[in-house]
């Protein structure tokens, strides 16, 4: 096994704790923020968990409620430290999670151990581009606790021994496209150059790429060099044929979002109006990526400028170098495809503390990956760090 260098990884998460929207709204919020109960609550829906009921007899859980919205905490996204068997969608509190989940400290020693020297963190409780929040009536509410958040991510979580180490993922207002820009600019004067974005906003009600809806927000991110993170799920929707399937399914099938909102997004002429807007898939995988680009550029080149929609002046895949990236943790195949993909677009993830997270054994793992893929060691700094700091602007935040 060759060296594996020190890891920046492209999508890990952070648990919120209780605190945070209490100690950072207007007292006359006090009773609506963010705020964690104890509850008897138990998952029903199948394997899925989408859906809870009251159950005395069902183990005591914290639920986060927030005006309507009443979020159980699951050990799904709380999984690291658990026996295998114990990864399931069931309730948990607080003390039942590992610390490190929430606790910057214990965080910082959980990378220490796992051979990671920074790493992305987006959002875990209302999902994973804010959505919970452009869900509520109430928008005002709702713009003070995206702010909070993205305040606490780069102010608390983000600051002091883990600046430069835990990077702050912030979200938007998406019902406005005009405060979605505001606070990323925001955000870019606080120091934080990453933003969640959904996968595709047309599921959450919103327009598509294929309007020119979203560009002020795109230009703002040109301007500011901020990259936009798309993770798998932030459309609210996953990838299965009938509703009975269970969740290996859907697990197995994570990548055709991705999928999806790539095409939409090279299609659209999104990324040819906006010639600097810096794009990442957290958690698609890369296995897929050889023959969707294969398919587009053919077609773009048997089929552009007639009724089949593409006017593009270029393929398809040159769209993509130096701008779009994809993150993986266990995809052999795809890195034995490489060179048809582009080792330059590849970063790697630990996904922690969720159910597919290579906590703790992120070194070994990693360093059997790239043996079975026979990376070199360029490539294997490249996937490890080389990537995702020259790709997405790492060195302001002091990395190298």
């Amino acid at each position: 096994m060759l060296d594996v260098p020190l890891i920046v990884s492209a999508d890990d998460h952070v648990v919120e704790p209780p605190d945070l929207w209490q100690d950072r709204l207007p007292a006359k919020y006090s009773d609506r923020a963010p705020q964690v109960k104890r509850r008897h609550l138990r998952f029903v829906g199948g394997t899925r968990g989408r859906e809870w009921v009251e159950d005395e007899n069902a183990p005591e859980c914290d639920a986060w409620h927030y005006d309507d919205a009443v979020i159980p905490l699951s050990r799904l996204v709380a999984a690291v430290g658990m026996d295998e068997a114990d990864v399931d969608v069931e309730v948990a509190r607080y003390e039942d999670i590992h610390l490190g989940t929430y606790d910057q400290k214990q965080r910082l020693a959980d990378m220490d151990a796992n051979h990671i020297e920074a790493a992305l963190q987006f959002p875990n409780v209302f999902r994973f581009a804010g959505q919970t929040f452009s869900e509520r009536k109430d928008k005002e509410l709702a713009l003070l606790c995206i702010k909070a958040y993205n305040d606490w991510v780069i102010e608390t979580w983000g600051a002091g021994p883990a600046k430069g180490r835990l990077l702050p993922v912030t979200i938007i207002p998406l019902w406005d496209r005009d405060l979605a820009r505001d606070e990323l600019l925001r955000c870019a004067d606080k120091g934080s150059f990453l933003v969640s974005f959904p996968e595709n906003p047309y599921p959450l009600g919103f327009p598509s790429f294929y309007t020119d809806h979203w560009d002020p927000f795109f230009k703002a991110c040109e301007e500011t060099g901020t990259v936009i993170n798309m993770h798998i799920g932030s459309s609210s929707r996953t990838a299965h044929a009938t509703p009975e399937a269970p969740y290996i399914v859907t697990s197995t099938q994570t990548f055709v979002n991705s999928q999806g909102s790539l095409l939409d997004l090279i299609f659209s002429g999104t990324l040819e109006r906006h010639p600097n807007l810096v794009l990442s898939y957290a958690e698609s995988q890369i296995g897929w990526l050889p023959y969707i680009l294969e398919r587009a550029d053919k077609l773009w080149a048997e089929r552009a400028d007639n009724d089949f929609g593409s006017s593009l002046p270029i393929p398809p895949t040159q769209y993509l170098p130096g701008r779009v990236f994809f993150c993986m943790y266990d995809d052999e195949v795809g890195l034995r495809n490489r060179d048809l993909i582009g080792m330059d677009q590849i970063t790697f993830e630990t996904d922690y503390p969720h159910a597919d997270t290579t906590f703790p054994h992120t070194k070994r793992v990693f360093g059997e990956i790239c043996d079975s893929a026979g990376l070199s060691s360029q490539e294997r700094y490249k996937l490890a760090r080389g990537n995702i700091i020259r790709g997405y602007g790492l060195n302001r935040y002091g990395l190298r």
